[in-house]
């Protein structure tokens, strides 16, 4: 168990830092680059320039999230390759384990051997590696009255992650109740889940492109489905019928959560990004994955409290559907991005020239943005 929470509390931290490089990444391509030389130019109008660099943030999330769900593919192939063949043997699930495990390994260790340097400021006198992180978070916390929709953004999130990471955990439960599935028959499911996530990441990239969309409005789609998963547990209620009482609806689950799920991480990593003061990204992505990540710890407490007073694993639905529901109509009314990104811009200029607080105190102090030109983001 302490393997299993090292392992998750790293792996969480790896993909706050890892979104956080998103936004950077969109702002300095080719056509970012080109756009805004367009705009500096008076080619393109503001509104022009800001939806075409939104769109760039989510081609780049959008690229991260289909290549996530191909290497999922991958590795549960690879389990295939060993649970197939040896699925009457009661040590294949370790041995599934300690192949995708040296798959990991292999794969990964190429990135600590042969990334190049790339070290950040130095630390300020007086300060410590352990506590400068919880001091950063605490000072963006502070910063909420001057940007009153970003925090909107970062409470509902919270909420929401809430609602879907327990959603999740029950219908697993669910499922556990009512059958017993083999390691094989999950890496099915999963596989179902893997490749109509990468299809649905790409088609909705696709729609996106083309109708030249918002990522607050794609994003408001995916909510619908977050909120309708917890609305069909609640039939299962008052019917055994359905409401997740057969195999085929764990399929169909998997299947739905891979058609709207996988673009619902995707477009919530690209409004993240439309609502952070550009250069300061590390610090409100460490808000936002602590949002998400410590979200986790309330919801289950609640289900499991619910659960064990009523004794039926399905009234635990009801609460998350309210949850998901609540959460999802605060950022579709609350959330304004066009006016939380203009006070995003406002206050990391300001923060800069007054040399208030900015991960690179030097260059506060000297009034300089941390990617030059890259002020109309």
């Amino acid at each position: 168990m302490a393997l299993y929470m090292i392992g998750f509390i790293t792996y969480g931290a790896t993909l706050v830092f890892y979104a956080a490089a998103f936004p950077r990444l969109a702002r300095n391509t080719a056509r970012a680059r080109k756009l805004l030389q367009n705009y500096e130019s008076g080619e393109i109008s503001k509104e022009e320039y800001d939806l075409e660099t939104s769109l760039e943030k989510n081609r780049i999330s959008n690229i991260s999230t289909t290549h996530s769900n191909i290497g999922y593919i991958g590795t549960l192939c690879i389990n295939l390759s060993v649970l197939i063949p040896l699925q009457n043997d009661p040590k294949s699930d370790n041995y599934a384990l300690l192949l995708t495990n040296t798959y990991w390994v292999i794969l990964g260790i190429w990135w600590f051997i042969f990334q190049q340097p790339r070290p950040g400021p130095p630390l300020p006198k007086g300060e410590s590696y352990l506590t400068i992180g919880w001091k950063q978070i605490w000072s963006a916390i502070n910063q909420y009255k001057r940007l009153p929709y970003t925090f909107i953004y970062l409470f509902s999130f919270f909420l929401l992650a809430d609602g879907l990471n327990t959603t999740t955990t029950l219908v697993g439960i669910c499922q556990n109740d009512k059958f017993s599935f083999s390691f094989l028959q999950n890496t099915y499911l999963g596989l179902a889940q893997a490749v109509t996530s990468t299809m649905a990441t790409l088609g909705y990239w696709y729609i996106q492109r083309y109708w030249k969309l918002s990522t607050k409005t794609m994003f408001a789609v995916t909510n619908v489905v977050t909120v309708l998963i917890p609305v069909w547990g609640m039939i299962g209620i008052w019917t055994t019928q359905l409401g997740f009482h057969n195999a085929w609806e764990f399929w169909a689950y998997n299947i739905v959560f891979g058609l709207f799920q996988a673009p619902y991480y995707a477009f919530s990593q690209t409004m993240m990004a439309e609502l952070s003061p550009p250069g300061f990204d590390n610090m409100f992505f460490g808000l936002f994955g602590l949002s998400n990540r410590a979200s986790s710890t309330i919801g289950p407490n609640v289900i499991q409290a619910i659960i064990d007073h009523t004794g039926n694993n399905w009234m635990g639905f009801p609460f998350l559907f309210a949850l998901c529901a609540c959460a999802s109509l605060v950022i579709w009314f609350g959330v304004d991005v066009v006016k939380g990104r203009n006070d995003a811009v406002a206050w990391a200029k300001e923060i800069r020239a007054k040399g208030e607080y900015t991960e690179s105190p030097a260059r506060a102090l000297q009034g300089r943005n941390h990617e030059p030109r890259m002020v109309h983001d």
